[in-house]
């Protein structure tokens, strides 16, 4: 039988990749000082400079935690997570495409449980949250503890449908966490209407510490995995094997057998709670815009009926909001989704899709289009349009042509300055919804458009040549040389 694949494994395979992977004994407190650290040596994203691209990074003194580690930056990188995933970078979301329409789904197993070898149960005279969960706070303003890279897993009230997502969730007792979940959006959510029109608490479980072949997958959202598709299928694709699920012990629900942690409970019905009551900052965490997103007055409560992990030195993994991880974790799905889209309606137009870390990996993506004949002008924009039906909070689409490195922003910006008239290939589609965390979608910014929170202006900047101007916009052709890297040597 193959070995499992499960987070330990992909660090083992990590670890022989030069500059990939770091681990640090040095003693570190989880409040703001751990991913202080790590926003100099690897978060990238949006977060404040300076910052760059470096290893993921695992630090395995924790204060206050004796035997746990922290795990920070895992995906902070497209190119760690193509090594990860055996695959091209540049071509990840084709690849998460093909999985998403040819899904393995998760098996039940009967064995005994790596994620539960450690079961403490909510009755414990002992167990506080606070204690048993290395949870970081990403600065001195946070509401708390959170965990960012926690999968919830959950089913609707007829048990017919399960699914997985992520949430922002914060440690608001010994016992509690609050749970942001976005309105209009994750299946987690229809099914905890569900539960709370029928007065009933949805039994869920958290699951921390994962390959990230599940953790990627599961951030798909309609309409490429509608109600009712879990996205623990796409992982099974990616990897050619089946995520193992395990009865949780305290709840009617499946944990992932090969996590490192597992919060077992309850989302409570008509229970809402204060995001910062605990600190009064006025402040959540950073979100992937860059910037503090502000403490919500009602989150939805989550009772915490156990805590389990893995025995030997468990792992918690962590994510900064506005990392580039957050990039891998949002953007790679989102392109995958919207080549899937394009590829049925327009098929061979769009050749690639990346959403840059410049939007978070949702507010902005760039499209490589193919135009063939003079039939296809103006096929780029329908593009850009079917992206925008589809993706409520993207904001932006850049358009260039095959021959750009959409990759490379010195590149596209290269098209932005030579391939575009600002009175020309500027579209503004006015008064449309986008991501409620964006700062600029308030009112009071432009009270002509934005009359709710969360609408916004989407743009197209159309940096691709007439197709009967083509000849003239041939960029300048050097020498082939095949043997080049002997000049390196």
């Amino acid at each position: 039988m193959s070995e499992v694949w499960n987070l330990r494994r992909v660090l083992k395979e990590l670890q022989q990749q030069p500059g990939q992977y770091h681990a640090t004994d040095v003693p570190i407190n989880p409040n703001a000082d751990l991913s202080g650290v790590y926003r100099y040596i690897g978060a990238g994203g949006t977060v404040e400079r300076p910052t760059q691209e470096g290893p993921a990074m695992m630090f395995n003194s924790i204060e206050g935690f004796p035997g746990t580690r922290v795990l920070i930056g895992l995906m902070a990188s497209r190119k760690r997570v193509g090594m990860m995933l055996h695959h091209d970078p540049k071509t990840l979301g084709q690849f998460f495409t093909d999985a998403v329409s040819d899904p393995v789904p998760p098996v039940v197993s009967d064995e005994q449980a790596p994620a539960q070898e450690v079961v403490i149960k909510s009755d414990a005279p002992d167990f506080d949250l606070f204690k048993l969960v290395p949870a970081p706070t990403n600065t001195p303003y946070d509401a708390g503890p959170y965990l960012t890279c926690g999968l919830v897993l959950g089913s609707s009230l007829d048990k017919k449908q399960s699914d997985v997502t992520i949430h922002r969730m914060v440690i608001e007792s010994k016992d509690t966490l609050g749970i942001y979940i976005m309105p209009g959006g994750r299946h987690i959510g229809k099914f905890a209407e569900e539960y709370e029109a029928a007065n009933k608490p949805m039994p869920i479980t958290i699951n921390v510490g994962l390959d990230p072949a599940i953790t990627i997958g599961a951030t798909f959202e309609p309409p490429t995995t509608p109600l009712g598709y879990n996205e623990l299928g796409v992982a099974g694709a990616i990897r050619h094997q089946a995520v193992d699920l395990v009865k949780a012990k305290t709840v009617d629900e499946y944990a992932i057998a090969q996590s490192e942690y597992t919060l077992e409970g309850y989302i409570m019905p008509h229970e809402r709670v204060r995001e910062d009551i605990n600190t009064n900052t006025g402040k959540a965490m950073p979100e992937f815009p860059g910037y503090d997103g502000d403490a919500n007055p009602a989150l939805q409560v989550i009772k915490v009926t156990a805590v389990t992990h893995r025995k030997d030195n468990p792992i918690m993994q962590s994510v900064i909001g506005p990392s580039e991880e957050h990039v891998s974790l949002a953007g790679i799905p989102t392109e995958a989704s919207i080549l899937e889209l394009v590829n049925r309606a327009i098929p061979g137009k769009v050749l690639n899709v990346y959403n840059p870390p410049a939007g978070g990996g949702k507010l902005m993506t760039i499209m490589q289009i193919h135009k063939e004949n003079e039939a296809d002008e103006g096929i780029q924009r329908q593009a850009a349009l079917l992206a925008f039906s589809a993706f409520k909070e993207l904001k932006t689409v850049i358009l260039v042509d095959e021959d750009v490195d959409i990759f490379d922003m010195n590149d596209v910006m290269w098209t932005i300055n030579t391939r575009f008239q600002a009175d020309q290939d500027i579209v503004v589609l006015p008064g449309m919804r986008n991501h409620p965390l964006d700062p600029s979608e308030r009112p009071q910014y432009d009270p002509k458009s934005i009359r709710f929170q969360g609408m916004s202006s989407k743009l197209i900047l159309d940096g691709t040549v007439p197709f009967d101007m083509k000849d003239q916009f041939k960029r300048a052709q050097f020498k082939q040389i095949d043997d080049w890297e002997k000049y390196l040597k």
